[in-house]
C-alpha cells in the first residue's frame, strides 16, 4: 500500500511478546517489565489474521522481534504459520540468540529465511554488564548454533554508544572476515532513560568509517543501512543513522506490538488497535495506520526523547 506521501509499505514488524531474558541498559529496567494479563495480549491467531490483512495491503516481508521473540513457548508455530500466508515472501527473525541451541533448526525448518543477532560487544565482562544477566558464551552458543543450521545473511546488530563499545568497532567488524555475517552498527536512539547513559554515549555512525578507513561503500540491499565492506570480507558492514541522518523519506515499515497496536513510525506516539478485530476490521485499522504513517519522527537526541510513549521491549526492536 502508498501511503499519503508516496512511499510504499511492504514491511511489517510483530512483536510477540514484551518480555525477554536479558535486561539491556539501553532497552528496560533492571527489574523487567510488568507481565500484562493474557486477555490483553494478542493471541496467535489474531497475529496471523494481522498477517492475513496486511499481506492484502502488500505486506511481503515479516520481522519477528520482542522483547526476546524466543522466549514465546509457541514461537516456531506462529513463524511457521505466519510463512505460509500467501503474499509472504520473507520471514525474519531478531534475537539476542541465547535460545538459538535448541530452536535454530525448528527455526529454519518453519520457515524463517534469516536471523539478525544482538551482539553489543565481544566483551565477556562488558556483555554481562551492558545485558545485565547475561553472558556472553550464551550468545557464542546461539550464533553457532545458526550457522550450523544453515541461515544464510545473518546480521549482527550492535548498538553504537559512546564510552561503551566505541573503541570495539575494529573487532566488531572483523567479523564479517571470520565469518559469513554482516556487522551493523545502530545510533543508540533516546527511548529508555535509565540514567545508564548520559549525552557522550550518543555518537554518530560517521565514527565508525573513522575506525574503518579501509572500508569501501558498496551497493544497498534496499534496506535502511549504508553498506561497506572491507577486504577480502565475507560480508558488509551496515550503518544505521536513526539519530545523526534520519531516513524516514524512503521508511517502508510499519510495526504491531505484542498487545495488538499498529504503530506506523517507532518515534510516534499514534497507535490504531487491531485486538478483537475480525479481518476486514484489521484491514481497515492498518489501511489507515499506513495513509497516516507521520512523514519523519522529529529531532532525536540526547536532548530530544522520542515520542514513542513506550520503551523498546514494548514496542519490537
Amino acid at each position: 500500500m502508498i501511503d499519503r506521501l508516496g512511499r510504499n509499505i511492504t514491511y511489517l514488524r510483530i512483536s510477540v511478546t514484551e518480555l525477554c531474558n536479558l535486561r539491556c541498559r539501553y532497552c528496560m529496567p533492571a527489574e523487567g517489565v510488568c507481565k500484562k494479563s493474557h486477555a490483553d495480549m494478542l493471541t496467535e491467531d489474531e497475529m496471523i489474521q494481522a498477517v492475513e490483512a496486511a499481506a492484502s495491503l502488500g505486506i511481503t516481508k515479516l520481522r519477528i522481534t520482542g522483547g526476546e521473540p524466543l522466549v514465546k513457548k509457541n514461537i516456531v508455530s506462529i513463524c511457521r504459520r505466519a510463512a505460509a500466508v500467501p503474499g509472504i515472501r520473507e520471514v525474519c527473525v531478531t534475537t539476542n540468540g541465547l535460545l538459538l541451541p535448541e530452536l535454530a533448526v525448528p527455526l529454519r525448518e518453519a520457515g524463517v529465511t534469516r536471523l539478525n543477532l544482538s551482539l553489543d560487544t565481544l566483551s565477556p565482562e562488558k556483555y554481562a554488564y551492558i545485558t545485565r544477566v547475561g553472558r556472553l558464551g550464551d550468545f557464542r552458543a546461539g550464533f553457532h548454533a545458526a550457522l550450523n543450521a544453515g541461515f544464510q545473511k545473518i546480521k549482527l546488530n550492535a548498538v553504537l554508544i559512546g564510552g561503551f563499545n566505541d573503541d570495539e568497532i575494529v573487532p566488531l567488524a572483523e567479523l564479517t572476515r571470520a565469518y559469513p555475517v554482516d556487522m551493523r552498527f545502530i545510533e543508540m536512539m533516546p527511548m529508555y532513560d535509565g540514567g545508564d547513559f548520559d549525552s557522550s554515549a550518543y555518537i554518530p555512525y560517521t565514527k565508525v568509517l573513522d575506525a574503518l578507513p579501509e572500508a569501501v561503500p558498496v551497493p544497498g540491499d534496499g534496506g535502511v543501512a549504508k553498506l561497506y565492506r572491507l577486504p577480502g570480507a565475507q560480508g558488509n558492514i551496515g550503518l544505521i543513522s536513526p539519530v545523526s541522518a534520519h531516513f524516514c523519506g524512503e521508511c517502508n515499515r510499519v510495526r504491531l506490538t505484542a498487545d495488538g497496536k499498529i504503530k506506523p513510525c517507532l518515534h510516534s506516539g499514534d497507535e490504531y488497535a487491531l485486538k478483537g478485530l475480525n479481518f476486514d476490521g484489521m484491514r481497515a485499522q492498518l489501511e489507515k495506520a499506513i495513509w497516516n504513517k507521520p512523514a519523519w519522527h522529529g529531532d532525536l537526541d540526547a536532548l530530544h526523547r522520542s515520542q514513542a510513549g513506550r520503551n523498546m521491549n514494548q514496542i519490537g526492536g
